[in-house]
Order: structure tokens, then sequence, then C-alpha cells
């Protein structure tokens, strides 16, 4: 995991709602079989817009105190927060192109 960061419970106001720049963070498990795939597809994007968007994963087995507070009810769920707040949000496992396309609205 190169050029994605774990966030926890403690580090997430730091790392994600004082952040300047876009943040994707995504919830995950080590149980969820579609957070496994979508997990390369999220490094990948992380390798070419790291210097515009910050990529977090939070593990959620780990972290309770976060998703309970953003209403994370399934995994894998990814949000983006552009100025600390949600920005965008979806569950279940996405394509490169449709996180792409989430991400270039906030660019």
């Amino acid at each position: 995991m190169g050029n994605v960061t774990d966030v926890t419970d403690a580090t997430f106001d730091a790392l994600v709602v004082k952040s300047d720049k876009p943040v994707l963070i995504d919830y995950w498990a080590d149980w969820c079989a579609p957070c496994r795939q979508l997990s390369p597809i999220i490094e990948e994007l992380a390798g070419e817009y790291s210097d515009k968007v910050t990529f977090l994963k939070m593990d959620t087995n780990a972290n309770t105190a976060v998703p309970t507070a953003q209403g994370v009810l399934s995994l894998p769920t990814i949000q983006i927060f552009v100025g600390g707040e949600v920005a965008k949000q979806f569950q279940g496992g996405k394509t490169k192109a449709a996180l792409l396309r989430a991400i270039e609205e906030y660019l």
C-alpha cells in the first residue's frame, strides 16, 4: 500500500477533516471480499492522483467510532471529503472508471 495510508479513529480528524485537499477514504474489513477486490483499484488511483487527492483506508474491525459516526452500514463504503465534509459516498464494489469520475468532480 504505497500511496494509501491507514487512518484510525484517533487520526481521522487530522488526516480527513483538516486536510487541505480532497480525501478519498475506503472503509474495509479483512472478511469483506468486495473490499479486497476494490483495494488494488484504489492503490492504482492513488499512484496516479496522490498529488491531488489523499487516499486513506480505515479497517472497520479495529476502528468502530468513525464508521459509526459516519453512518457506514455496509462494506466497502467509499467517502470523498472536501473541506472536511462528505461530498460523495457510495457502497459496494466500484469500477476504476466510476471511482475516477467521482474523484475528478473534486479536482
